[in-house]
């Protein structure tokens, strides 16, 4: 190797020029809107070996920061390309951010808006007042920072407390199954609980199927990232229709888990003079088809019993606040069921008290 070349990215040991080393992007998905808000720098190397194989034999063969520095400044020559209103992720081993070649790359574009550097291991790092300065130096000229694998061990947990990031990856390990598995769903739900009293946004690395998809939406990760999503691409490749749209029905589906609108139970309508014997539960409907009175059957005697529509809500009305007002009725009709009516007034269905208490409870 010949190490005085001043662009310090001669890895000749492992590559025979620097452009046997790619980039490729892969999209990092806002899921409120179903669009891209940035893309993961990746590097790609010749053969079938992955990338964490290359970088690992870089380091042993004592080359580690010549191979991140090339990595860095590829990736951020593209900052010329990058669509408007999106980031740019790039990868850098917190133990080779205060080296030469990653230093050079990070100091050649004017400015690192729009650029988020991700710090992508957890090993114990000695000098945590050291990391904290180079972090604050890359704050201080427009970058964001990223910490990944959140969640896997005490280094990573360690990082997090002291760099304070702005951008959290859940660990893949998190992800992967997420949606049968309730130990790993509380986890994510743990770690983006302290990602929001930091302030940082989390981000769900690795998802590959609808199911996991659909996990993260309820727990309302605002950011995906994932093969479902979009694979790694030589150019900035925007959301497929597909992707966007499944992306849109898994929200919504998320959306309407925490309203009123998964709870309700049939109800049959009756006008004022024909509902003579009918069984509860049902509502009688006034001349005008107004909704005015509630039929229902004694829990303990069977008896029927007549109450007045006292709540009304929309299948969007949430949860909680459906059981607050409920439960703020009068104490005769406090636990009588709630009617929900769409916006035109028209009877969708019926909703139980015990029903929105047992969502409640389950933090729905």
């Amino acid at each position: 190797m010949t190490s005085t070349l001043s662009d310090r990215w001669d890895c000749r040991p492992l590559l025979s020029g620097a452009d046997d080393l790619t980039i490729v992007f892969q999209p990092i998905v806002d899921l409120a809107s179903a669009s891209v808000a940035g893309y993961e720098a990746l590097a790609r190397f010749p053969g079938t070996a992955a990338p964490d194989v290359w970088f690992a034999a870089a380091h042993e063969a004592g080359l580690g920061a010549e191979l991140e520095g090339l990595a860095l400044r590829k990736a951020l020559a593209s900052l010329p390309d990058l669509p408007p209103n999106t980031f740019l992720t790039v990868n850098v081993s917190p133990h080779l951010l205060g080296s030469a070649p990653v230093a050079a790359a990070l100091a050649e574009p004017a400015t690192l808006r729009r650029v988020v550097v991700e710090l992508t291991e957890h090993m114990p790092t000695p000098d945590l007042a050291g990391l904290r300065a180079q972090t604050a130096a890359l704050r201080g000229r427009g970058a964001l920072i990223a910490i990944d694998d959140a969640g896997t061990g005490y280094a990573g947990l360690q990082q997090l407390a002291e760099i304070r990031p702005q951008l959290v990856k859940l660990d893949r390990a998190l992800v992967s199954g997420a949606d049968t598995d309730p130990v790993k769903t509380a986890l994510a739900e743990m770690v983006g609980a302290f990602t929001s009293r930091i302030d940082a946004w989390l981000l769900a690395e690795g998802i590959e199927t609808a199911g996991e998809l659909a996990a993260f939406a309820r727990l309302g990760v605002p950011l995906a990232q994932g093969w479902l999503l979009g694979r790694p691409a030589p150019h900035f490749a925007p959301l497929s229709p597909e992707a966007a749209q499944l992306v849109r029905t898994q929200v919504a589906r998320a959306q309407l888990a925490e309203s009123v609108a998964s709870l309700l139970r049939p109800l049959r309508q009756h006008g004022p003079g024909d509902a003579d014997g009918a069984p509860p539960p049902y509502v009688v409907l006034d001349d005008a088809e107004v909704p005015v009175e509630l039929v229902l059957a004694d829990p303990r005697t069977g008896a029927a019993y007549r109450a007045p529509v006292s709540l009304r809500v929309p299948p969007s009305a949430g949860v909680a606040e459906t059981l607050q007002r409920a439960l703020t009725r009068p104490p005769v009709h406090r636990f009588d069921p709630v009617l929900c009516t769409d916006r035109t007034g028209t009877v969708v269905g019926l909703l139980r008290v015990e029903d929105l208490a047992s969502a409640a409870a389950a933090g729905r």
